[in-house]
């Protein structure tokens, strides 16, 4: 069956009306639940395959994050789809207001491969939660993990209800030419611009999750070990390859030696003194990305590990010290395990040094500073982030997560993702007893009057 006659099944089924009853929201959110549950050894050994990554770190980072953010939807869903009363003015007397979450209809969900299984799953949980039937595209770079989500996919649900496309460039370009209700895009930068250009086509709304360089600021108040700890657990987490990881380190240039110092100590502790022989440490998703990641090593700069080993695409913990704005490490995100520190005098130095570039997906602060916290929330734009800690921000469904301007827009998790696919419709119910006659004509004077009394 050819991508159109896929997404046109999708879009019949849709129009059937048979995903808009809550009760079958719910059912397919159960479905989906225990076939992850029931194939849960299989979606580590496909992450294994794909990036190297540990059973505990598959679950702490994928399959447990998306259970959570699965069963958060399963006990919200109810009261979000339902009516929601709303004040109604004095100028629509006698009335009643309420809005009506929506579902778009046939959504596209194109994800990465850094995290395949999540960035995934979580959009299709907050998708299947508003009511919409879905295309799915995972990466070509993640090819294992791709194959056991279609598995579990198709084993608990009607292809016509979700659709997984499995392939590459062909495939993408195939899905972007097709009309679609919403797309939800996660990815870099240059294919989100493609992706909200075929969208423009068809005015198709979008919600891009895209990346950047995120900044951390260690502060010279910080405490220096804990915020090594939390650094390093950040910028090495799946080997570097997390969008929300901190990208580049500002320390101020009175604790620079103590912190390089603390962060050598946790590299230590969590890898040991050979990373590459450390069989819970990852490895880069394929040998372009790991020739790409080479290309932005400076040996000169390296002051802690910069071993590679070409056959098993493995770059050990690195950190680049002295690194200034011309580095080709900062030319670019480096989604790899490569630390850049740069040494600042002020924090007015170091916040025009974030504010001079795009804005970033991420932010982190270290700092007991109360007036500094406030100072950077309130003047330094950014997507979302950490006081005291990185990464974790995002391991909630209390809170929305996205970016902002060159880092992406829109926003899901929780009552966000199901808030991203649904429209909601505003509904006005007038009712018939009084029909106030001042707003029709002819006009007068007491009319006047009357609607500059009820427009107040």
């Amino acid at each position: 069956m050819s991508i159109a006659e896929s997404v046109d099944r999708c879009r019949a089924y849709f129009q059937t009306g048979a995903t808009i009853a809550i009760d079958a929201r719910i059912n397919a959110l159960r479905a989906l639940e225990q076939a992850i549950i029931a194939h849960e050894s299989e979606i580590y050994d496909a992450l294994k395959q794909d990036l190297g990554k540990s059973a505990t770190e598959s679950y702490m980072c994928e399959v447990g994050l998306t259970l959570a953010e699965l069963r958060y939807q399963l006990r919200h869903v109810r009261s979000w789809a339902a009516r929601h009363r709303k004040r109604t003015g004095l100028a629509n007397f006698h009335a009643t207001s309420f809005t009506i979450a929506e579902p778009y209809g046939c959504v596209l969900i194109m994800s990465p491969w850094n995290y395949p299984f999540m960035l995934t799953m979580e959009p299709l949980v907050g998708a299947l939660a508003a009511g919409n039937v879905c295309v799915v595209k995972p990466s070509a770079y993640s090819p294992a993990t791709s194959a056991i989500m279609r598995k579990i996919i198709a084993s608990c649900l009607p292809e016509e209800m979700v659709c997984v496309v499995e392939g590459g460039r062909a495939e993408n370009t195939a899905l972007l030419d097709q009309t679609f209700d919403y797309i939800f895009f996660t990815g870099g930068t240059v294919v989100g611009k493609l992706v909200m250009q075929k969208a423009a086509e068809h005015l198709t709304p979008v919600t891009l999750e895209l990346g950047g360089k995120s900044p951390c600021i260690i502060a010279e108040d910080a405490n220096l070990k804990i915020a090594a700890a939390r650094v390093v657990f950040g910028k090495y987490l799946n080997c570097g390859q997390t969008c929300v990881a901190p990208d580049y380190i500002l320390v101020h240039e009175r604790v620079h030696d103590a912190f390089l110092a603390e962060v050598r100590t946790q590299i230590t502790a969590m890898y040991g003194e050979h990373p590459l022989d450390n069989p819970d440490w990852g490895h880069i998703v394929n040998e372009k990305h790991l020739k790409r990641l080479m290309g932005l090593i400076d040996p000169a700069k390296v002051v802690c590990g910069g071993e590679v080993s070409k056959e098993t695409l493995q770059i050990a913990p690195t950190v680049m010290d002295q690194v200034s704005a011309e580095d080709a490490v900062m030319g670019e995100e480096i989604f790899g395990p490569i630390m850049p520190i740069i040494t600042y005098a002020s924090i007015d130095e170091a916040e025009a040094f974030i504010k001079a570039r795009p804005k970033p997906l991420a932010l982190y602060l270290f700092t007991r500073s109360k007036e500094l916290e406030q100072r950077f929330l309130t003047h330094v734009p950014f997507g979302g982030g950490c006081v005291n800690d990185t990464v974790v921000h995002l391991a909630t469904s209390e809170m929305g997560f996205g970016g902002v301007g060159a880092s992406g827009m829109g926003s899901y998790h929780g009552k966000k993702s199901f808030d991203t696919f649904s429209h909601e419709k505003s509904i006005l119910k007038k009712h018939l007893w009084i029909d106030m006659p001042m707003r029709y004509q002819p006009f007068s004077s007491w009319k006047d009057t009357a609607i500059r009394l009820f427009l107040r």
